[in-house]
């Protein structure tokens, strides 16, 4: 159950240090990226093309650049973390030795 939740937690790591990679190196490629982050390729790839379905970056002829919708997503993002977070916080059980068997 908690597998699933970490795999999902690892690619999202993973787009957006690809994304913050465009918005600060824009544009850039595959190849650069997957030398800096250590990523395969086709991991890299699969982000960019996540990122690109939900508009955040577009492909370009020399690379990945951000778009208009990129900068609106960045500022929200710090906020949605710390809401999920606290959810997190919230489902957690802290008295273990409370629970019988």
């Amino acid at each position: 159950m908690i597998d699933r939740l970490e795999k999902e937690v690892d690619m999202l790591e993973r787009h957006l240090q690809v994304l913050k990679m465009v918005i600060e190196n824009e544009p850039i490629g595959i190849v650069k990226m997957s030398n800096e982050t250590g990523y395969p390729h086709h991991k890299v790839r699969y982000s960019l093309r996540v990122l690109e379905e939900e508009n955040l970056i577009e492909p370009s002829s020399q690379g990945a650049i951000t778009t208009e919708r990129t900068l609106e997503f960045v500022e929200e993002l710090d906020g949605k973390i710390d809401e999920i977070v606290e959810k997190m916080n919230g489902m957690k059980i802290d008295d273990a030795a409370e629970i019988e068997n």
